[in-house]
């Protein structure tokens, strides 16, 4: 290790100008998402979108990548190396649909007869800030025990489940879309394997990712597939739309009897966001940067509060990615890149100008290229005894993928009129078990982990442990976090209560049971070893 009296740290290397195009366009497609839901379905108005939502997220982009650069500076000093990457930051992915889906629309849908779309909108955007605000706490109360909870869970299992969410969440989408435009999406997908994979450098030193980009961008011109009349509109929404403190506005203008009805999703989301956090520590700890638990979750969580205060309603995060940034060459300067490019586009109105010159599946490729990173991390820092254990951890996220394809498939054909008739429909027309999807995809953040760890104390033969995280497991499906799967206003959900996935509980509980018989025989086999042993004496 290098001393780090007279080290000099640059702000900026080539890598991070890589890693700035990967992590923006991640931020981008979200803030795109955000903008036709709330805009296209829910008839928000767009100043509300455009003037208040977007302008607080970018405070809450910049106030969270401003962190996480400062933390990967100082621990890059501490050490006296260069090679440090900062924990990359931004929108929280599946809490920014399941707020969408199960706080904005029923509110919305509840609403909009009495007070006409414009006004049950923002009603519903209100409940969902006041959600964003408690998810933030949340997460900043997990910051007290995040450290215990790390110690006592296996690297596997908390690396698995980010591995699951990596192929199924993050790669698959933008793989399907790559193969609809393989014209567009090839050359880029070729410079970033060559370049990420290869190693192979490009002339004139340029970074791959920006390679990719304007290689993507340049096809889609020349292919037509570019509307220059989206530029020209574009350039007329330029204009400063500075953040505005909301607090008063919401609460003066809240139903708590509404807010206490999306309860049994701002927690589970919450408790989500603070075990995703972790695990994500933990991922960037086994690519060499280990940083402190407490001070991570905290200001994850102050980001999404500071967030809802400005008008945001969508928790931020900890991104899924470290390993795939640092691989790319990224150090700290691409966080604060992102953070201060990202805030000029929300507050200034150029963040549809941007989206009309370069088409997002030029940059589609980077994020294939983190999912791989990142599972293959799952297994380089496992033991290979408990390879079994990671693949079972993949399980669920790739559940948590069919389940949503499925959803989307099922509200498009419908119009969102389905019920759990529909599971039985599946069962008997085309023998698939539609609620046993539910089911595994429902909490598959927690439940990964908890398949993940019982395998791997199996493969340990430690049963003591298998029964704690069984019985752990029994607890959380007990009050529905994991295996709760069900159909509510005609959406996928959980169903959080009191007995919801009883059955899974018992289930847990025989797995308890049957590790207690083999540490009873065991203790058995022990005991007879030893007295044969001083009988032999």
């Amino acid at each position: 290790m290098a001393s780090a009296q007279g080290f000099r740290l640059p702000w900026l290397v080539r890598g991070d100008i890589d890693g700035f195009f990967g992590l923006i366009v991640d931020n981008l497609v979200q803030l795109l998402v955000v903008s036709g839901l709330l805009t296209g379905i829910y008839g928000m108005p767009a100043e509300i979108v455009y003037g208040v939502i977007f302008p607080g997220a970018a405070v809450s982009l910049l106030f969270g990548n401003a962190f996480y650069t400062f933390q990967a500076r100082r621990l890059a000093r501490r050490e006296g190396r260069e090679d440090v990457c900062a924990l990359p930051y931004g929108i929280n992915t599946p809490s920014m649909y399941a707020f969408t889906f199960f706080i904005i629309a029923p509110v919305w849908a509840a609403n909009c007869d009495r007070l006409g779309d414009a006004d049950a909108a923002r009603l519903a955007w209100h409940v969902c800030l006041a959600a964003g605000f408690l998810s933030g706490v949340l997460e900043l109360s997990g910051a007290a025990i995040g450290a215990w909870v790390r110690r006592v869970t296996p690297r596997p299992a908390l690396l698995a489940t980010l591995a699951g969410i990596a192929i199924s969440l993050i790669s698959m989408p933008f793989v399907i879309h790559m193969f609809s435009r393989p014209l567009l999406c090839f050359l880029p997908l070729a410079i970033i394997l060559a370049c990420y994979f290869g190693r192979l450098r490009l002339p004139f030193g340029l970074p791959g990712g920006f390679a990719a980009v304007a290689a993507g961008a340049a096809l889609a011109w020349l292919g037509g597939l570019m509307d220059p009349e989206a530029v020209r509109s574009s350039l007329a929404g330029i204009g400063l739309h500075p953040p505005r403190l909301m607090a008063g506005e919401v609460l003066g203008d809240l139903d708590l009897r509404v807010l206490v009805n999306s309860l049994p999703i701002i927690v589970p989301m919450g408790l989500i966001n603070a075990m995703g956090t972790l695990q994500n520590i933990e991922s960037a700890e086994a690519a060499g940067d280990s940083y402190p638990v407490a001070s991570t979750m905290s200001v994850n969580g102050l980001g999404s509060i500071v967030g809802a205060l400005f008008g945001n309603c969508f928790p931020t995060t900890v991104y899924i990615g470290h390993p795939g940034w640092k691989a790319l060459g990224a150090r700290s300067g691409y966080s604060l890149l992102n953070g201060a490019v990202i805030t000029l586009l929300c507050l200034s109105g150029a963040l549809g100008v941007l989206v009309s010159l370069v088409p997002p599946e030029a940059a589609y490729p980077i994020l294939l290229y983190i999912g791989l990173v990142i599972c293959s991390q799952a297994f380089s820092a496992a033991d290979k005894r408990h390879f079994p254990a990671v693949c079972v951890g993949l399980v669920p996220g790739i559940a948590a993928w069919g389940l949503m394809l499925v959803g989307f498939s099922l509200t498009a054909a419908t119009g969102g009129r389905f019920d759990l008739s529909i599971a039985e429909t599946f069962r008997s027309m085309l023998d698939f078990d539609l609620q046993g999807l539910m089911n595994l995809a429902g909490g598959f953040l927690f439940s990964a982990m908890f398949l993940t760890a019982i395998t791997v104390y199996f493969i340990e033969n430690d049963f003591y442990r298998v029964i704690l995280w069984s019985l752990a497991a029994a607890a959380f499906a007990f009050f529905g976090l994991i295996h709760s799967g069900t159909i509510v206003a005609g959406q996928f959900t959980d169903r959080v209560a009191v007995g919801a996935a009883w059955r899974f509980s018992l289930g847990y509980l025989m797995i308890a049971a049957m590790a207690g018989v083999f540490m009873l025989q065991r203790t058995r086999g022990n005991n007879r070893n030893e007295e044969k042993g001083r009988s032999n004496a």
